[in-house]
């Protein structure tokens, strides 16, 4: 019972903190902290672009029997998927910038990019969390925004590395390997871009 027990509270954390809930989050916060409402409402864009959009892609391949499931858990999966989420992500940033967006949200979108498309590279040759790269990034962002105490929150990103293991999608490896792919490559692409 205790191994179901755990599969359960793995699923549960691993779909609590999908990368697609930390942009919905992250960007109108960022957005609030930069420009008040207004940066909401940009926030709310960059959202549409790096997290509502890609997830109706995932969501339409995955009935079209494009991949498995909504995490494209399969490597070969993720080079077709991967893509056509980054292309989401990179018309959004386009936008945003073009549109004189609040810089810290246009910095956020264009930190995912360089994100995504580390994330793309090491695809080639090897599967990595993408869950825990868009945490690390996120959490990076809220430290540089908020102060160093942030950095107290990596245990959760320990947690949602837990939660890709125990199911099975990574190593540990992977998830160590997409953390510090998304903490170094978005905190300091978004420290740089703001």
């Amino acid at each position: 019972m205790p191994a179901r027990s755990d599969a359960r509270c793995a699923w549960l954390i691993s779909d609590g903190f999908e990368p697609r809930n930390w942009m919905l989050a992250l960007a109108p916060l960022v957005g609030w902290r930069a420009d008040g409402a207004t940066g909401v409402g940009w926030g709310l864009l960059a959202a549409l672009f790096t997290s509502v959009l890609p997830s109706v892609v995932l969501r339409l391949g995955e009935r079209r029997s494009y991949w498995s499931d909504r995490h494209v858990r399969q490597r070969r999966d993720r080079l077709v998927a991967g893509p056509v989420v980054l292309l989401s992500v990179i018309t959004g940033t386009g936008l945003l910038y073009g549109l004189g967006a609040t810089s810290a949200v246009c910095a956020l979108v264009a930190a995912m990019v360089a994100v995504l498309l580390v994330l793309m590279v090491i695809t080639f040759f090897w599967k990595v969390s993408v869950h825990c790269a868009v945490a690390a990034g996120a959490l990076a962002v809220l430290a540089s925004l908020h102060g160093p105490w942030w950095a107290l929150s990596a245990p959760l990103v320990a947690l949602i590395g837990w939660s890709r293991v125990r199911l099975g999608c990574h190593t540990v490896a992977q998830v160590a390997v997409g953390a510090c792919v998304g903490a170094v490559v978005g905190g300091v692409a978004f420290a740089l871009l703001r």
